[in-house]
């Protein structure tokens, strides 16, 4: 009876052991799911250090973020602690510290006697809580070669008197790894949020001076038709810069917007009405659109360029600079796939040998050439008094 106690205690210490060891392969699963799910990053450096702290049978667990600028590491998440410790304390980043050196050399620090360590000194922290004993890992995270600067170093400490041994930095490293892995794609995700939000700033700032340029064309286009002293050219160059300040007011949209590859058809053929009415003295021109109609830039471009040579050409032709003139500009959404544009006016109506297949005028060739591109179909109605030109295209 005596002889066999001694091997049901091994026994016992044997099933006690193999029972951590399959803890720490759960811990380690554990950690692995959270952080694939995408677990926030303060989440999953707490949950890091709580489990990493139960599968050593340990007390105290702290995640150690190195500050360059001060050449010391904060604990930026830890269990066990006293209070004002997490998120505040810190510790020597020097090789004469267990952390330092983990972080300086790369290499893991077991310390089973802090209180006898020749290596090291004992941070005060570690003095302040009884710590006798203490491992190291760095955290440098997946893929990043030795001498690029790491996140900092995961440690473990313990009050009791046992000791760490192969098996526990085994599982210490384990979850340092993940936890490398996560800390590496929150860097990515902040570097391609900041490349994005950089990348957006750039495109509006574009889309900005290409809108100052293209007013600036389209000015010119109006003074060169106020000095040209020729009728006939005065009015292609006023229609010129009408056709540049469409595209300008495009851009414009865009930079004050927050989507630059599409945009809202009838917001951006409102602004070209208010433009046209203004320059269209001897016209009143009435716009019924409907918002959020989205569309990619380029077609909201191609449509708005017909709009323009629509309302132009009746300006134009329809009233023959009478005054008192209305033309209505209509853009609606038509079932779930498609748009329709109209524009009509109460004027002397269509020539007899007018043609859609035919256009004579520089405005109609415009016209049916980007109808085409866009894959839509254009009509024309007799309204006595007047015509309605019907453009349907896909959205």
């Amino acid at each position: 009876m005596v002889e066999s106690k001694p091997a049901g205690g091994a026994s016992d210490l044997t099933l006690r052991a193999l029972q951590q060891r399959i803890r720490q392969q759960e811990i380690l699963a554990e950690l692995g799911v959270a952080a694939l799910q995408g677990a926030s990053f303060d989440t999953l450096l707490a949950d890091t250090a709580r489990l990493t702290a139960e599968g050593l049978r340990a007390e105290f667990c702290k995640v150690l973020e190195y500050i360059p600028a001060d050449n010391e590491l904060l604990v930026r998440a830890g269990v066990g602690w006293h209070a004002g410790i997490v998120g505040t304390a810190r510790i020597g980043a020097d090789l004469a510290s267990p952390a330092g050196f983990a972080l300086r050399t790369g290499k893991p620090v077991i310390s089973n006697h802090l209180e006898n360590e020749e290596r090291f000194r004992t941070p005060e922290i570690l003095r302040q809580h009884g710590i006798h004993r203490a491992m190291n890992v760095i955290l440098q995270g997946d893929g990043r070669p030795f001498g690029v600067l790491p996140f900092g170093v995961l440690e473990v400490d313990s009050r009791s008197e046992d000791e760490f041994v192969e098996h526990d930095l085994a599982f210490l490293q384990g979850t340092a790894n993940i936890l490398g892995m996560a800390i590496e794609r929150d860097r990515h995700e902040h570097n391609l949020k900041a490349a994005l939000e950089r990348h957006q700033v750039l495109l509006k700032e574009m889309n900005h001076r290409v809108k100052n340029s293209l007013m600036i064309v389209s000015s010119m286009l109006q003074l060169q038709g106020s000095a040209v002293g020729d009728p006939a050219l005065t009015a292609h160059l006023e229609e010129a810069s009408h056709r540049v300040s469409a595209v300008a007011k495009a851009h414009d949209q865009l930079f004050h917007g927050s989507d630059i590859e599409s945009m809202d058809l009838g917001k951006y053929v409102e602004t070209i009405c208010k433009d046209l009415d203004a320059s269209v003295a001897h016209c009143v021109i009435h716009a019924d659109v409907q918002h959020e109609i989205e569309i990619s830039t380029d077609r909201a471009i191609s449509a708005a360029l017909i709009v323009n040579e629509l309302i132009t050409n009746a300006a134009k032709y329809a009233y023959k600079d009478k005054p008192g003139g209305k033309i209505w500009i209509a853009v609606a959404g038509v079932g779930k796939d498609k748009l329709s544009i109209s524009v009509r006016d109460e004027g002397a109506g269509l020539p007899p040998d007018f043609d859609l297949k035919k256009p004579k005028g520089l405005g109609m060739r415009i016209i049916t050439a980007f109808v085409k591109q866009l894959a839509g179909t254009l009509e024309t109605h007799a309204r006595n008094p007047g015509t309605e030109f019907v453009i349907t295209i896909p959205r």
